[in-house]
């Protein structure tokens, strides 16, 4: 459903992309129109003692790709004047002590997070894997029923998909994950690629690369939002 409130995000959103886009000395608009940004949450998927998937040959933690990727975006979001808010912003995970039931509670605290700060949208950065080495590219996912999800993972597969290094055409699938339940807004699950791939492995170890995919996500954002 279309808020007031998000509503009145999608016009700061344009205001704030407009300007820029004719140049327009920002620092005083971001303070005008703080207060109206859309709050966008990036959630670096796992952490701490749950690192994910790992790289095939060199090991890599899927956690440690995703909060690279997930604070770049911050960077870009924040930037363009976005109210950016990150549920994970160190290697560690949100579950507390490492104990029984810590990965419940480890999800219950980024819905947490979701819910306090009012999430106009929320990204969630994650890394692929799968049995067969064969498969390559990003892969964007939404929930079941969210016309805002669909698209909204529409703008930002469609942005993936135009990067120069593009494995794979991909298009937006329906995802039953938790991360996809926890707000109304709209809310998708970017599988940035899949570690199971040594082609793939190694494009999302690089820096650069990892900066490409983030710019990718941000153009999808601002897609949705104009």
């Amino acid at each position: 459903m279309f808020t007031v409130k998000r509503g009145v995000a999608a016009i700061a959103a344009a205001v704030i992309l407009i300007s820029a886009a004719i140049g327009a000395v920002y620092g005083g608009l971001a303070s005008a129109e703080a207060k109206n940004a859309p709050v966008i949450v990036i959630d670096a998927g796992h952490g701490g003692i749950d690192a994910g998937v790992r790289g095939k040959v060199s090991g890599v933690k899927e956690s440690d790709i995703n909060l690279a990727i997930a604070r770049n975006l911050c960077g870009k979001l924040t930037s363009a004047g976005f109210c950016a808010v990150m549920t994970r912003k160190s290697q560690a995970g949100l579950y507390g002590l490492p104990v029984k039931g810590f990965k419940l509670r480890d999800m219950k605290k980024r819905r947490q997070i979701i819910e306090d700060c009012g999430a106009d949208m929320v990204i969630s950065v994650h890394q692929n894997f799968y049995s067969d080495g064969s498969r390559r590219g990003a892969q964007v996912f939404f929930k079941k029923g969210s016309e805002s999800g669909k698209k909204l993972a529409l703008c930002v597969q469609d942005s993936l998909n135009a990067m120069e290094n593009a494995a794979k055409k991909n298009t937006p699938l329906i995802g039953d994950y938790y991360m996809l339940e926890c707000t109304q807004s709209p809310s998708v699950i970017v599988e940035c690629g899949f570690l199971s791939n040594a082609e793939d492995e190694k494009l999302l170890c690089d820096e650069t690369y990892q900066t490409q995919l983030s710019s990718a996500i941000f153009a999808g954002i601002v897609q949705y939002f104009t």
